[in-house]
């Protein structure tokens, strides 16, 4: 067993957490010519080399770890995990080795005990660790300068607390990754979330997570007990969620020192904590969780039974053969305050790949020193013996005939960099990658060392990164937190900000949006985060909704629109529109939603809103003109009748349903001045039957029947007949252009009347060219002339073998009456004319009746009803 002989500069820094113990060191370090300190923790190295960085510059400092090593050329200050530092202190002025009470580890014990025995620094060796481990220094450093640090804060006992009573800057220690996960979502529901650390996080990982609470973006953290180990955390209060933990080979209660070294996280520097336990997270016989009267004590007043042994290892063992290496590590130590170290799993591996083939080929020293130096790869994938002696086998495999080469660890590396999977996968992918980062670190592994190195820690970076997001996005919601913070100050001071796309944020977190002037919170919140994100957003509301009325007033009337009897934004209705009889001022009925905006900022609105409604309402001109118009005494009671049944149709009625027989002739003219067309069978409004105003109708809510937005001439036949067109056989045709129609055909006949005079039904000719070139087919076309009363004959044909242009078709026209039987409605499945046995009924008055069959002569599906030729050619 090798030890130091120059105990004479050691000193022994020795107390509680929270005591500076680090702080000191650092300071010494720095005022020598050079210094080595050891850590247990790869992160804690890499802490305190950002420090001693800081004060003696990049180039002076280096930073070896099993996994990275930074060492400029002029290093002279080294920060090392214990693992990775020279064991006997590389003859620096100064050493220094932390937390040396892990020595009493039985899985990395040996190593602590090493460096406590043989690291030692050429001026100044600092031992620092727990008050416990004061006896055993005393005995296997005679001569140590022991050194009693006070704890700078106080430390108390706050008994038991439900997780969601939980103070704000509290950690709740878990021993399996179960009840980390189950602890850490609950925080998530009840405080908005929280940041976790365990151990089979990667470093990376680690300092991110616990930066996320450091900077206040959750108030709570989640650990395992790796939280005791070297990580200062501005923790007010520790809760324990167990006080049992599986070491390895069983199930057992933490001791008095292992719960004060978690517990001592709470309260730094001079400010006090606490620790307590977590209520509900008894035992499986329900007894509850407490520490007993006696753990209390110790753990307040810092006194802990001391350390009895240390385990030890051969650190130099012989490696003249397997069996002599294997004789070596598994000897005992000489000194009473030692224990011989348990079958660590690099032990366990090399007795394991003793006994396969593979050793065989390990011959000479050289081979068997490199053999150890492989089987000595750490399980970062924790994974067991047997799985870890396959990978080391597989890997000696190369390194037995030289080095591994760049393009097998390159392929390797390539495979674990993809940042897909949940946090299991990641966690995987971090550890299997962490193995290849200390496999480039070997000085004489891999080819191209410097260049594999770098992509493997790259590869870590970017997992380590996936894998705190994946964290915070399982565990930490981020909205709920700040609101958590914020609702209890003055409603003016949350910082509740609309963002241009009508989302509201606190702190660039969305709580929810505004559709119009509706709040509606956000979909992805949970049930338990609705009420609180409905305060929020409430709180704000009046303030915002005056802000955005002002943006919509100045720069939003573009999006606004008319539809369903509103108006609308967004799809969301701001105020209904309700119509006056005149059509000349309407009335806004504000949506419930904007009756939150302070009053001022409403009226303002609301005249904004009806001056955009006046233009808007522009192409209604006509209809306001003929409401005037109907109540306009003078206009007399039969002209106010037809003009009242016009407005009520909306612009079109059927000339049958107009009640022209009881209109003076000489009030057309008056309505005619009005826009109103007597048409042979419709009487309309033709400005009415423009696509604006039809469009501005149906929006209104005013015309109810289908429109036809475009108003296009002809279009087909449809089941709901569109407001301004009539049947035309299988098409419709606007009501302005079949009059059109129509009334080319009557001038077609007035113009035969007039030369064939002396016939009662005098034949005319009619070219379909106008029809056709409107839209109509020829068939539809003559049906459309059959509603008004015209009759088509067709030319006969000529006979086979004749010559010639065939004849034309010829037309006649005769008024129908309303009471013409020929105009009655005929079912088609009716038993026209048969009396109870099925018998025609020849006594009804005219006689049997004649069956006939419809023709393309027939009325299309309406018919006209006139006065006389000369009036349809006046109207």
């Amino acid at each position: 067993m090798n030890r130091s002989s120059s105990n004479s500069t050691v000193r022994a820094v020795l107390g509680p957490t929270n005591t500076g113990k680090t702080h000191l060191a650092i300071e010494r370090m720095c005022g020598h010519s050079s210094g080595m300190m050891g850590f247990p923790l790869r992160l804690l190295a890499r802490e305190v080399y950002d420090r001693v960085r800081a004060i003696k510059g990049d180039k002076a400092v280096a930073l070896i770890t099993g996994e990275e090593r930074i060492e400029p050329k002029d290093a002279r200050y080294f920060c090392c995990t214990a693992e990775a530092m020279d064991r006997l202190g590389g003859g620096h002025a100064f050493v220094a080795v932390d937390e040396a009470q892990i020595g009493a580890d039985p899985e990395r014990g040996h190593i602590f005990t090493d460096r406590l025995l043989n690291a030692r620094g050429r001026e100044e060796t600092m031992i620092l660790g727990s008050a416990t481990l004061e006896p055993i220094v005393k005995k296997l450093i005679p001569g140590a300068e022991m050194v009693e640090r006070p704890r700078f804060s106080t430390l108390s006992h706050a008994g038991s607390c439900k997780l969601s009573r939980l103070p704000p800057r509290s950690a709740v220690v878990a021993f399996s990754v179960e009840q980390v996960y189950a602890m850490a979502e609950a925080l998530r529901r009840f405080r908005g979330g929280a940041a976790v650390v365990m151990g089979a996080l990667s470093p990376e990982t680690r300092n991110k997570q616990v930066e996320l609470f450091q900077n206040g973006e959750v108030d709570y953290i989640v650990a395992t007990d790796a939280i005791g180990m070297g990580l200062n955390l501005d923790l007010n209060h520790v809760a324990f969620a167990a006080l049992s933990k599986f070491d390895g080979s069983r199930k057992r209660r933490l001791t008095p020192a292992e719960m004060a070294q978690i517990a001592g996280r709470a309260g730094r520097h001079q400010r006090d904590g606490t620790f307590g336990t977590l209520t509900g997270g008894g035992s499986r016989t329900g007894a509850p969780l407490e520490f007993t009267d006696e753990e209390i004590y110790a753990i307040e007043e810092h006194r802990f039974a001391p350390l009895t042994h240390l385990y030890w290892r051969e650190a130099e063992p012989r490696f003249a053969s397997l069996g002599a290496l294997i004789a070596d590590l598994e000897s005992a130590p000489d000194h009473e305050m030692l224990r011989r170290a348990p079958e660590a799993i690099d032990l366990a591996v090399l007795k394991r790949l003793a006994d396969d083939p593979i050793a065989q080929t390990v011959r000479g020293a050289g081979l068997v020193r490199r053999f150890w130096e492989a089987c000595s790869l750490p399980d970062f994938r924790q994974v067991g013996v047997d799985p870890h002696a396959r990978f080391v086998a597989r890997l000696w495999q190369d390194l037995s005939e030289g080095y591994l080469g760049a393009d097998f660890v390159a392929a390797r590396i390539a495979e674990l960099d993809r940042t897909g999977g949940d946090i299991d996968t990641l966690q995987g992918r971090i550890a299997a990658i962490r193995s290849w980062a200390y496999i480039c670190q070997r000085p004489d592994w891999v080819l191209a060392r410097d260049e594999m190195a770098a992509r493997a820690r790259a590869v870590e970076a970017k997992l380590s990164d996936a894998l705190h997001a994946r964290l915070t996005e399982r565990f930490v919601n981020r909205r709920t937190t700040i609101l958590m913070k914020s609702l209890g100050q003055d409603a003016s001071a949350l910082p509740v900000n609309l963002e241009p796309d009508g989302r509201l944020t606190v702190e660039d977190e969305p709580i929810g949006r505004l559709d119009g002037f509706l709040f509606v919170v956000d979909p992805d919140a949970t049930a338990a985060d609705r009420k609180m994100l409905l305060a929020a957003g409430e709180k704000a509301l009046p303030g915002l909704l005056a802000q955005r009325a002002d943006w919509l007033l100045t720069e939003g009337l573009g999006e606004l629109e008319i539809a369903g009897g509103s108006i609308r934004w967004n799809d969301r209705p701001l105020a209904a529109i309700d119509m006056p009889d005149d059509f000349a001022a309407p009335r806004l009925t504000l949506a419930r939603e904007i009756t939150m905006m302070p009053d001022q900022a409403r009226a303002k609105l609301e005249s904004g809103l009806l001056e955009w409604l006046q233009a808007k309402l522009e192409p209604l001109a006509p209809l306001r003109k003929l409401a005037e118009a109907a109540r306009d005494p003078e206009a007399g009671s039969e002209a106010r009748a037809l003009l009242i049944t016009l407005i009520e149709a909306r612009g079109v009625v059927a000339r049958e349903n107009a009640g022209l027989q009881h209109l003076p002739k000489e009030m057309r003219p008056f309505l005619r001045k009005l826009g109103v067309t007597f048409g042979a069978l419709d009487v309309f409004a033709r400005d009415l039957l423009k696509p604006a105003a039809r469009q501005l109708l149906h929006a209104l809510g005013l015309d109810r029947r289908p429109l036809q937005e475009a108003m296009l001439p002809v279009i087909a036949e449809a089941k709901a007949i569109p407001a301004g067109y009539r049947p035309a056989g299988t098409q419709l045709i606007r009501v302005d252009l079949a009059e059109k129609i129509l009334r080319a055909a009557f001038e077609a006949r007035a113009k035969a009347t007039g030369t064939t005079s002396q016939q009662k039904h005098p034949r005319f000719r009619l070219d379909l060219a106008l029809p056709v070139s409107i839209g109509l087919e020829e068939d539809n076309a003559r049906r459309l002339l059959g509603s008004a009363g015209f009759k088509v004959q067709r030319g006969r044909t000529l006979e086979e073998g004749a010559h010639g242009p065939p004849a034309p078709d010829s037309w006649t026209w005769r008024p129908r009456r309303p009471g013409n039987p020929e105009r009655q409605a005929r079912k088609p499945d009716a038993r026209r004319g048969k009396g109870p046995k099925g018998k025609r009924d020849s006594k009804r008055k005219g006689g049997p009746r004649k069956s006939r069959l419809r023709g393309d002569t027939e009325p299309a599906r309406s018919g006209g009803a006139f006065d006389g030729l000369a009036d349809l050619l006046g109207g």
